[in-house]
């Protein structure tokens, strides 16, 4: 490429022959079906090599595409483009009185990206995001346009898919009536003793964070909507001043705490949209498991915090309902999903992160496709039991492998 062009997190360099901004639907076709070899960039906030589309291939960004968000309110759906963040998606979905069930922590991240990796926000009743997808519109490696939609036998492996299918031109999303939620913040909440599924459940989405210094939670944001009872919150004390995730960070960058009301897209995010990282001094690294082994499993990561807090900035346990696309690390079973933000430090991180990988292997981990792990492609065939049906569709809509790189071929096919 003439541009050196990294991931968000300076990590990954990419290698891409040229990076492509087609600045419409038709010049996007003419480039997917000239190249031998497509990834889609999305917002950069992949921490692996997802998105590498090798030394011989095109990284095409869909930035320069005519954005997109069309509501539908009698189909109480919105038809968003494949470069639309978050943020910009939610601002315009508020406006008209409707809302996302969920959003992720950060809302500056990519709609089709995040869907396609698996991301998801918090709540017990909640799914990924991607299980807010009605729709997909993909264009093809011979630059053709299919569009996949719920009920379709193939529907469930088209939206998680880790770009392995096309280009995600467009997804249509369910919408639901405009509600408002306040947030509140507890602070030292202990692990010995914990009812990890009653404080799970204390409101309609609940982050517990630890540095793994000592045992149990630094501090637990429960976001209740407000019309919804807020239950007591006994095991915790209120906090008296506003807190950010990361220990020392500035609080000013968060979304209002204090059960403070306010609009859905304000509140479930951890960031505040007028915020906006330059730069991530940090590597991220998440695994989820099933949800009734959530207090085996964090009690064996407290057995090795000595190794992990030296290169941990925080560790966040969020969960995530049962969904049913066939890629996604919430597949068929109610989750529990633990989060780590690394030092930016790859050669002391990546050791911890392998012994954080066996210190799980009990719980059948599958990691958040879009991050840091070292887990082989061998045993993560065996956590998706669908895997054979994804492989199929691929064959399908991709005979000529135009989206398939190095991350997706190893998992597709670890014995070849």
């Amino acid at each position: 490429m003439s541009e050196t062009l990294t991931n968000w997190a300076g990590n990954i360099t990419y290698t891409a022959k040229e990076l492509q901004r087609p600045p419409s639907l038709d010049a996007l076709r003419a480039l997917v079906a000239d190249s031998a070899r497509v990834r889609v960039l999305g917002s950069g906030h992949s921490f692996n090599e997802i998105a590498e589309p090798g030394d011989d291939g095109v990284l095409l960004s869909l930035t320069a595409l005519p954005p997109a968000v069309d509501i539908d309110t009698s189909a109480r759906t919105v038809r968003v483009s494949g470069g639309v963040r978050y943020a910009e998606l939610a601002r315009v979905v508020h406006e008209h009185g409707w809302a996302l069930h969920n959003m992720a922590s950060l809302p500056h991240i990519s709609v089709a990206g995040s869907v396609a990796t698996g991301t998801h926000g918090s709540g017990v009743t909640n799914g990924s995001l991607a299980s807010a997808v009605r729709e997909v519109e993909l264009v093809t490696g011979d630059g053709s346009t299919v569009t996949i939609s719920r009920g379709e036998a193939r529907f469930d492996g088209a939206v998680t898919s880790l770009g392995a299918l096309g280009v995600v031109t467009a997804l249509t999303l369910d919408l639901e009536p405009d509600f408002e939620v306040a947030q509140h913040v507890f602070t030292e909440l202990p692990l010995e003793g914990l009812d990890f599924e009653t404080v799970a459940g204390a409101a309609y989405s609940v982050s517990l964070f630890t540095d793994w210094g000592r045992p149990g939670f630094r501090h637990v944001w429960l976001k209740q909507r407000t019309d919804q009872p807020l239950p007591d919150f006994p095991w915790a004390a209120p906090a008296r001043v506003a807190m950010h995730p990361v220990p020392g960070m500035p609080a000013v960058n968060c979304t209002e705490q204090f059960g403070v009301p306010g609009p859905w897209h304000e509140r479930l995010p951890h960031f505040r949209a007028e915020f906006t990282p330059s730069s991530g001094a940090e590597l991220q690294s998440e695994y989820l498991l099933p949800r009734p082994e959530a207090m085996a499993a964090l009690h064996a990561l407290d057995a090795i915090r000595e190794s992990i807090a030296p290169v941990l900035q925080i560790c966040e346990v969020r969960t995530v309902a049962a969904d049913r696309q066939w890629l996604s690390p919430a597949y068929g079973r109610d989750t529990v999903a633990v989060h780590f933000t690394w030092v930016a430090d790859t050669e002391a991180v990546l050791p911890v992160v392998r012994r954080v990988e066996e210190a799980l292997e009990p719980f059948d981990p599958r990691p958040h496709w879009g991050k840091v792990f070292t887990l082989r492609s061998a045993a993560l065939h065996e956590r998706y039991p669908r895997l054979p049906e994804f492989r199929a569709l691929v064959d399908a809509l991709d005979p000529a492998g135009t989206f398939t790189n190095a991350f997706v071929r190893d998992f597709l096919h670890p014995l070849s």
